[in-house]
């Protein structure tokens, strides 16, 4: 039991998990649009996902503390390089115009982590994009639309109509949503500069916005030129989970309620787009 429990804080610890939900929603944009299948796409999301994942979370830790870093951190910073490597094995199998598209959301992630911003935008010690009040949780929301819609039909060569744009849209906004029990699971431990979600219009308040994001998620379907009835059905299905989710989330949730179930919404997603297609 010991082990098992070891393997599965790697499997969370390491951003696996996290990395297979970026997978899922880039496989959602995939059978929606009838993409073909490309496993050099998916590989590359996924093992970019954990590399920049772990680059953010454990950048601060191993620049500060690297000749005294635990055991296990140190493994995942081993798995990370494998990952890292991985990344660049799988990029070199992706056309230009992906190419450039993950170059910008490489450095987007590198923005977001590294201290190169000007002090007088930033409001916390820390001069990276994740610290500028009010905005993490839209560049968390930028990068997962770009990856998961943006490079899968780019890399097919389709052309952006008005069904993308509405699609990239709806996912922004159920980045968004997810993002919302992750911030009220931090809120004892955020700065009020942040000006989270939570923080700035307390829970309850958080929850109704995220009430209304759904919604507005889940009518944009109609305004696509190519409505079916499984996109509709998938997309209320996944909505009304999503809800649930949003709903019962609360500062002392257990601490694998956001990061492993709320991240498996996305997993979820793709199961229930699988099993009525």
């Amino acid at each position: 039991m010991k082990l098992l429990k070891q393997v599965f804080e790697f499997y969370i610890n390491s951003s696996i998990h996290v990395a297979l939900s970026v997978c899922a929603l880039t496989c959602v944009t995939i059978v929606e649009y009838n993409l073909a299948y490309d496993e050099n796409v998916l590989y590359f999301i996924f093992f970019a996902s954990i590399t920049g994942y772990n680059f953010v979370k454990y950048f601060g830790i191993a620049r500060f503390h690297h000749r005294r870093l635990a055991t296990r951190l140190k493994i995942i910073q081993f798995f990370s390089l494998i990952a890292f490597l991985m990344m660049i094995y799988f990029a070199l199998m992706l056309n230009t115009s992906t190419l450039f598209m993950v170059s910008l959301l490489g450095l987007i992630t590198f923005l977001y982590a590294i201290p190169l911003i000007p002090k007088n935008y930033i409001v916390d010690k820390q001069q990276n994009l994740r610290q500028i009040g009010g905005i993490k949780v839209y560049v968390i929301a930028l990068v997962w639309m770009a990856a998961t819609v943006l490079v899968p039909l780019i890399n097919e060569e389709k052309i952006i109509n008005l069904d993308i744009i509405i699609t990239a849209l709806q996912r922004f906004l159920f980045v968004i949503v997810l993002m919302i029990p992750f911030e009220i699971r931090d809120l004892n431990y955020d700065s009020l500069k942040l000006a989270t979600l939570p923080q700035t219009t307390g829970i309850k308040g958080a929850k109704i916005i995220g009430i209304l994001i759904l919604m507005l998620f889940f009518i944009l379907e109609y305004f696509k030129d190519e409505v079916t009835a499984l996109s509709v059905l998938s997309t209320l299905i996944i909505t009304f989970i999503t809800l649930l989710f949003l709903i019962i989330s609360k500062k002392n949730n257990h601490k694998y309620y956001t990061s492993f179930w709320v991240e498996s919404l996305p997993i979820i997603w793709l199961t229930v787009l699988l099993l009525f297609s």
